[in-house]
């Protein structure tokens, strides 16, 4: 066994590579949700569901949660708004219907999610059951910090941020461009400020899924400024999403040289050495044992 094996961490990493919404309101699409190649499944009872379906949504999603066969995708509730008139009773579903977590949309202070995590202590929702925060508003970004400093709570429950890009253009009156210049700022402080308190990431949905290659090229873009993986609005675009945000085989052979090498007995009190003509450190070779673990999470699916 190579020392790039034994390195990877204990703990596997759970990949979120793609997470389709899918609107709860409609059966066949959550039977198809069944056999999708996406990572999570979001049952939506927010956006993509009329306000006259809004119960009608809300039971079809507990009752696929009940039924299962989702196989390891993970599900999640997304409820509607705090601050509608049907958040109280989404939540109270969802927190009793064993989703793998409950996406609170619309997220703009920490006290939000003060009052989400006491609910669910209240009603006893199962431990497992995760909260996830869409940061899709003007004040969010100014709060983000904060927001996000709720995981250092075991009650919040936090463990995800999700970029809601359209809001987030409502709100702020921003363009939606391709390259997202005008979002660009606000997105890397949402990163940063996940990345500061230990939080998964997901990128915003990419509206036209006809134009698979436009969606790629966002999709590699979010890969590259550090985000777990990326919301979608289409089922095609779940290959796609899970292909941009999968180490390559060239990331998994320069990751397996970098932990190798320091695990020579040459190496293993260096903080810095040279492999290949680049300057290696420590730190690097943490990375290389996130790629390679990773990789071993995606594996252990297939």
């Amino acid at each position: 066994m190579s020392a790039s094996q034994m390195s990877a961490p204990k703990t596997m990493i759970r990949p979120r590579r793609s997470a389709l919404y899918m609107p709860a309101s409609n059966p066949r699409a959550i039977e198809k949700a069944r056999v999708i190649a996406a990572d999570c499944i979001i049952l939506d009872l927010e956006d993509a569901v009329a306000p006259d379906m809004k119960e009608v949504a809300r039971a079809q999603a507990v009752k696929a949660v009940a039924d299962g066969g989702f196989g390891h995708r993970e599900l999640v509730i997304r409820t509607n708004a705090p601050e509608s008139p049907w958040f109280d009773a989404d939540l109270s579903a969802a927190s009793q219907s064993g989703a793998d977590a409950i996406m609170i949309p619309k997220v703009s202070r920490p006290e939000t999610l003060a009052m989400i995590g006491a609910r669910l202590a209240a009603s006893d929702a199962p431990a497992h059951t995760r909260v996830w925060a869409m940061i899709e508003t003007a004040f969010a970004v100014l709060r983000v910090e904060a927001i996000a400093a709720m995981a250092l709570l075991p009650e919040a429950r936090l463990s995800c941020f999700v970029i809601g890009a359209n809001d987030l253009a409502k709100d702020t009156r921003a363009r939606i461009v391709p390259g997202r210049a005008p979002m660009l700022p606000w997105l890397a402080m949402t990163l940063a400020a996940a990345r500061a308190y230990q939080l998964d990431i997901l990128d915003g949905v990419y509206n036209d899924f006809s134009d698979l290659e436009a969606f790629r090229a966002e999709a590699e873009q979010g890969r590259d400024m550090g985000f777990d993986g990326k919301t979608l609005s289409h089922p095609a675009q779940a290959e796609i999403a899970n292909a941009v945000f999968s180490p390559t085989a060239e990331d998994l052979k320069k990751a397996r040289e970098i932990i190798d090498a320091f695990a020579l007995p040459e190496n293993r009190h260096k903080g810095a050495i040279s492999l290949n003509g680049w300057m290696v450190e420590r730190l690097h070779a943490e990375m290389a044992t996130r790629v390679v673990a990773l990789d071993a999470a995606i594996q252990a699916r297939t």
